[in-house]
């Protein structure tokens, strides 16, 4: 009879031990660190009927149509957080008067749940700029499309860019950055 439930403890302790190591593995998704998702967005193209002037922050004047083709308003270079990251990040408008957030070059790990967050907090070198971009305000732009590449992250109508002077490659599932950026008025 011990032997019997010897065995029924040895059983449950494996299936236990399976269910840990399979909740294990799709929770941190280790797989996702060797698969790298491309993306080849071109910029979106939107067309005006004339041109504009500017006023000194780069936003058209007051009463001034739209330039005819995409500007960049500002934009910065990645840095290295939990994970390698290299490329530039851009505010662009179109010509509709719309902001849309442009990663180029883009080159990092793949992770579960990454997300491309604007966000208040200063960029910071090493592991004092891995934990704060969530901290104050920021906004979530969406789910990165892929790891590698140039993409598009429509910004919403009503949000100032200009409040948010950083970008996250920002992992939700372990409150991490992969990388970030400081923007800069270009």
């Amino acid at each position: 009879m011990e032997r019997v439930t010897r065995r029924r403890r040895w059983a449950a302790v494996a299936v236990a031990g399976l269910v840990v190591a399979v909740a294990g593995l799709v929770w941190f998704k280790p797989w996702a660190l060797w698969v790298d998702e491309t993306v080849n967005e071109a910029l979106p193209a939107v067309t005006a009927t004339a041109t504009a002037t500017t006023s000194a922050s780069g936003e058209p004047a007051a009463g001034a149509p739209s330039p005819a083709g995409p500007v960049t308003v500002a934009q910065g270079g990645f840095i290295s957080h939990e994970h390698d990251t290299t490329g530039t990040v851009k505010i662009v408008r179109l010509a509709d008067g719309t902001h849309t957030l442009r990663l180029e070059g883009l080159d990092t790990s793949n992770g579960p749940d990454l997300h491309v967050l604007l966000s208040d907090a200063p960029v910071k070198e090493g592991k004092a700029g891995w934990f704060v971009f969530d901290d104050g305000k920021y906004v979530d732009l969406a789910k990165l499309k892929g790891n590698k590449g140039d993409q598009n992250y429509p910004l919403p109508a009503g949000v100032d860019w200009s409040a948010y002077p950083s970008v996250s490659i920002w992992c939700d599932r372990f409150d991490v950055s992969f990388g970030a950026a400081a923007l800069a008025r270009a």
